[in-house]
């Protein structure tokens, strides 16, 4: 079998869960120089990953010329045997053998080319009886040959422990670590030859099985790792986990990525662990391990406390904190978390982050309460502002963005609307500039030109004898036809000069019309004004003028009445025109043939008012309007108006289209 990978690490597992009793044995060579390689038996429980798993190991590491022998549990406790120095070697052949009897675990190392052997064995009061075999590597890639599985005897047991050749150690292993003695060590006086003689037992471990370290008693452990920050405090990481190592002693100064060796009295949580008092030691120069991409609910667990996590989540707040500090506060679905961040080039990024961006953020996990301060279940710790990225900004519908585009769409429709009127009045200024063009060429044409034909019809008459009868006569009609037309030519001037109607209100300029019409007869003109007078818009002063200024017409031209009433009435956004009369009356059902009336009834549906006429024989008449009036616009009557204005340009719209459409027709 061949692993060329030097990475975290990988397992092959094979055979049967029940197997029991048996033996592994192959020809073991190491590829790298960091790492070990080995046999497993006993194995159950397999996951993904390298320690994923519950069985025993045995393998030869290079950095500390060891055999190992450990134990794994979804976590890793190991002892170990050290050989002389520069006996383990990468691209050296050894061959290894792993046997299992009842609770007795041995293993053997044979260095091929010179034939020394070395025998490290463990009694597991709480043993893995049965399970599968296969191989293992960590940190290194391997190369294993004629691997051998076969079922072991207690002869097969005594023969390896047996022989008076091994160089061996024997040892028995406690619930969760390995307490014995190594033959020799390369570490001075930091660890003593027999570990039970020391006053708290010095025990080599995983960084993942510290926190089940609950005892009261101080344990001195050693671990491990690679630096995944170092500073304000030292965290160090390895394939099963995390651990702080608060205000540690230090050989020289620590980079992130460094492997180190840390040894330090044990102080466990039930998620967390920390190593007080610790020594660190700088094994080699390695590259920064990458983050594990986790979730906020998985990160709250604990399961990853003082691990180099990433995670994503939304920023809800953000702050100064003490020390110097940056605070982000952040949540991810249900989940809230903190992120701190030393000051530095992080201003920048600070000042740079609006709420409700997503970030996806690198750092160190902590669930210790003297972090989080209970405020929140986990505290990530990033390295620097680098470690933060933003991956969207606000939304664009957010609440305050929906109401800045409703305030801004409210002032366009405002503006609009403004606008809108605008045209219209300079529109109906147009018309009534064109009206008095008109009225100044009636005025310089046809008045003068009756005036002129009068003069003349005069002049004739004087020139012609008295005694001739009917010249005469016909001269007086002719002069009555001329000076009748003559006045209705002054009346259209008067009519149609825009000062007629913008001199005065609606109600005092149809009454001064009224009465201009009836000048020398014996009408009685009455007016009368209710409601709370406001003001009117150009375009409808101008069309109720005219339609009372015609209804005025036709009562006093055809009605022949002795009392003539007009009335204005304001209410409700409305303005209420009566023109009505005690004459002779009318049948309304022959209006349709009536130009008057199809003049009033087309200028009282360009303002969308309602004209309403009531007339019998003999009983008088009345003419009534119904105008609405622009409503004074606030937030709640906004969108009615909206939809008024939509309505109106509905209606002027589709006749217009008609229109257009039998003109191409």
């Amino acid at each position: 079998m061949f692993n060329d990978s030097d990475e975290r690490g990988a397992k092959l597992i094979t055979g049967s869960h029940y197997w029991h009793n048996y033996s592994i044995e192959a020809d073991v060579m190491l590829l790298a120089k960091d790492g070990d390689a080995g046999l497993v038996i006993r194995s159950s429980d397999e996951e993904l990953g390298t320690d994923a798993y519950s069985g025993y190991y045995v393998g030869l590491r290079i950095m500390d010329d060891s055999l190992v022998l450990g134990r794994a549990g979804h976590g890793w406790v190991e002892n170990s045997l050290t050989l002389e120095p520069g006996r383990v070697q990468a691209t050296q052949w050894y061959h290894l053998k792993l046997l299992a009897y009842n609770c007795n675990i041995v293993a053997t190392t044979t260095l091929l080319r010179t034939g020394d052997t070395n025998t490290i064995s463990v009694t597991d009061d709480n043993c893995l009886t049965s399970g599968r075999t296969g191989l293992r590597s960590y940190r290194s890639g391997g190369i294993w040959r004629n691997v051998v599985i076969k079922a072991a005897t207690e002869n097969d047991l005594v023969a390896m422990r047996g022989n008076p050749d091994f160089k061996q150690s024997s040892h028995r292993l406690d619930d969760n670590n390995f307490v014995g003695f190594h033959a020799s060590s390369p570490r001075g006086d930091l660890y003593p030859t027999n570990l039970n003689s020391a006053p708290h037992p010095i025990i080599s471990t995983s960084i993942g099985s510290l926190h089940l370290n609950l005892s009261p008693a101080q344990t001195i452990a050693t671990i491990r790792g690679s630096v995944i920050l170092a500073s304000p405090e030292l965290y160090v990481q390895g394939a099963t986990g995390g651990v702080a190592v608060p205000r540690p002693t230090v050989s020289p100064s620590l980079r992130i990525g460094d492997q180190v060796e840390v040894t330090g009295r044990v102080l466990a949580s039930d998620f967390s662990a920390s190593l007080e008092n610790a020594t660190v030691q700088t094994l080699w120069e390695d590259a920064p391990i990458p983050p594990v991409t986790v979730n906020a609910l998985q990160a709250a667990t604990g399961a990853y406390d003082a691990m180099f996590i990433e995670v994503e989540g939304y920023l809800t707040g953000k702050h100064y904190g003490q020390n110097n500090t940056l605070v982000l506060v952040l949540e991810s679905g249900s989940q809230s978390f903190r992120a701190i961040l030393s000051r530095g080039r992080g201003d920048f990024l600070f000042a740079k982050l609006k709420p409700n961006s997503l970030l996806r953020l690198r750092g160190v996990c902590v669930v210790n309460p003297s972090v989080t301060e209970n405020l929140t279940p986990f505290v990530l710790l990033p390295r620097s502002s680098d470690d933060i990225d933003i991956l969207r900004g606000p939304p664009l519908w957010s609440a305050g963005h929906v109401a800045i585009f409703a305030a801004g769409i409210l002032c366009f429709a405002l503006i609009a609307n403004s606008l809108y009127h605008r045209i219209e009045n300079w529109r109906l200024r147009a018309i009534l500039e064109e009206r008095e063009r008109v009225a100044h060429e009636i005025h310089d044409t046809l008045a003068q030109s009756f005036a002129g034909i009068g003069f003349q019809l005069e002049a004739i008459r004087t020139s012609i004898p008295s005694d001739l009868h009917l010249p005469h006569q016909q001269l007086n009609l002719a002069s009555e036809l001329v000076r009748h037309s003559h006045k209705e030519a002054r009346q259209s001037v008067a009519t149609l000069r825009p000062e007629a109607h913008e001199s005065g209100d609606l109600l005092s300029l149809l009454e001064r019309s009224a009465r201009r019409m009836v000048e020398g007869g014996h009408v009685e003109i009455v007016t009368t004004s209710s409601g709370i007078v406001c003001p009117i818009p150009l375009h409808i002063n101008d069309t109720l003028y005219r339609i009372g200024q015609e209804a005025v017409a036709n009562s006093i031209r055809h009605a022949r009445p002795t009392r003539l009433s007009i009335g204005l009435e304001f209410c409700n956004n409305m303005v209420r025109l009566v023109v009505s009369d005690d004459g002779c009356g009318f049948n309304p059902g022959g209006e349709l043939g009536n130009f008057g009336i199809r003049g009033m009834r087309k200028r009282a549906a360009s303002i969308s008012a309602e004209l309403q006429i009531k007339s019998k024989p003999r009983e008088g008449s009345q003419v009534q309007v119904f105008a609405p009036l622009p409503p004074r616009i606030t937030i709640s009557s906004f969108p009615r108006h909206v939809w008024m204005l939509i309505k109106e340009y509905a209606r002027h719209v589709r006749p217009a289209r008609q229109t257009n459409s039998t003109f191409h027709r």
